[in-house]
């Protein structure tokens, strides 16, 4: 598998930016030990609700405080006090800070060694999302939304856990300037296409008809940082937004996950309606399969053999650079890469699209 040096991405192994970690349903009482970016982590809900994610390790002795489940304090779901966790093996406790706010056995100060580090997290279209930045900054921008998870028309996703995948995400994002997969990949050769590029954002608009289904399809498809594809799709009368995350594991290897938020078009969906969108799930998930058999078993395209009529790989590779980089090198990548690109044989997106676009309100 290929690395991020191998793409030339630049001097930090992971990029920054917002990333699923877990679903939602995944956190109930007990902390879960969870490893992405080459570390280990632990994620747990504290009292309050709210989700809380540290490094891994105790500083005492290196215990994992969310792995250890064998011990007493573990065994009787006794670790989260408030918002603060236990180490399971002596019992110091980490507030949401990291830093050590108890030791059971000791009165005095506690050491200044005493602490983990505090990741961001935040909790929303059903899943916790936690920004990384192996340079230790702050959010740049705000974790990815949708106005429609908050309508009552809107039927939410259930995710599709995908499990790790040996690629590089250099190879998934790829996909966002391949007008030419849409046909033999998908059945639905692209009739129009255009990729834009707005700082952290990217974005794919297109459209074709589905020889299988015999429907048009139209989507308005974007990145918010590297880590999570939404993507609007009208499909003859039907409404949906898909989502596909994909978070870095090791240097090379990546897991994903899938779900579809359907228009079920009545206020107060029923059954029906929702063992509907749970078919529309199914028949999203099987065409991204079509996608995931091809990332899982192709070599790693360190250069890709371009032809003019491909789509724009290289300005999309270009972008994903920018979350690899230092703030100043990042400003100017954008800078760079900013616009928009058409290939000369596709038509342009109709003012339908655009129109839909204005409504995802897709700003940077």
């Amino acid at each position: 598998m290929a690395k991020a040096e191998d793409y030339g991405l630049g001097p930090n192994t992971f990029p920054r930016g917002w990333f699923l970690i877990a679903e939602s349903c995944e956190l109930e009482d007990r902390p879960v030990p969870l490893r992405y970016f080459a570390r280990d982590f632990a994620l747990y809900r504290s009292e309050e609700g709210w989700p809380v994610l540290l490094d891994a390790y105790c500083p005492h002795m290196q215990c994992h405080i969310a792995a250890s489940d064998s011990a007493v304090i573990a065994r009787e779901g006794a670790q989260i006090e408030g918002s603060s966790i236990r180490c399971p093996y002596h019992g110091w406790r980490f507030g949401p800070d990291g830093v050590c706010d108890d030791i059971p056995y000791h009165d005095g100060p506690k050491p200044r060694s005493a602490k983990l580090t505090s990741y961001p997290v935040v909790e929303q279209l059903g899943g916790i999302w936690m920004w990384f930045d192996p340079d230790g900054g702050e959010p740049a921008y705000p974790a990815p939304d949708l106005a429609q998870w908050h309508q009552p028309q809107w039927i939410h996703w259930r995710m599709d856990h995908l499990g790790e995948l040996p690629v590089n995400p250099q190879e998934v994002i790829d996909n966002m300037a391949d007008a030419r997969h849409l046909g033999p990949t998908h059945g639905a050769p692209c009739e129009y296409f255009e990729n834009e590029w707005r700082d952290h954002i990217y974005i794919q608009r297109q459209g074709g008809f589905h020889q299988e289904y015999q429907a048009m399809l139209k989507t308005v498809t974007w990145y918010t940082g590297p880590g999570v594809l939404l993507s609007h799709q009208l499909f003859g009368d039907v409404e949906s937004i898909e989502l596909i995350a994909n978070t870095p594991v090791e240097d090379g290897v990546c897991r994903l996950w899938h779900g579809l938020l359907v228009n079920s078009q009545v206020d107060k969906p029923g059954d029906d309606e929702r063992e509907q969108a749970a078919a529309l799930q199914a028949g999203a998930l099987d065409s991204l399969a079509s996608d995931f058999a091809v990332w899982k078993h192709k070599g790693s395209a360190i250069r890709v053999l371009q032809l003019k009529s491909d789509g724009p790989f290289g300005r999309g590779r270009q972008w994903y650079k920018q979350f690899f980089q230092d703030d100043e090198s990042a400003v100017a990548t954008r800078q760079a890469v900013n616009g928009i690109a058409h290939i000369d044989d596709l038509e342009r997106p109709d003012e339908d699209s655009r129109r839909i676009e204005s409504e995802l309100n897709l700003q940077p």
